[in-house]
């Protein structure tokens, strides 16, 4: 994986990060919840798309 796609999947876990807390800080935690698993799958959504390329090539 290149390093700006490594530094922007870091950059959406964190962003994630701060929704789930505010929405947990709002009271919303359904909405936290989805924030939370968001964030769980962005490693995995990067490792498919990677696996995807090397099929390609």
């Amino acid at each position: 994986m290149p390093e700006t796609e490594s530094s922007d999947h870091a950059a959406l876990v964190m962003m994630l990060a701060y929704v789930e807390a505010e929405c947990r800080r709002l009271g919303a935690e359904a909405a936290a919840k989805h924030a939370a698993i968001a964030a769980a799958l962005v490693p995995a959504l990067a490792q498919r798309r990677t696996l995807a390329g090397a099929a390609l090539h």
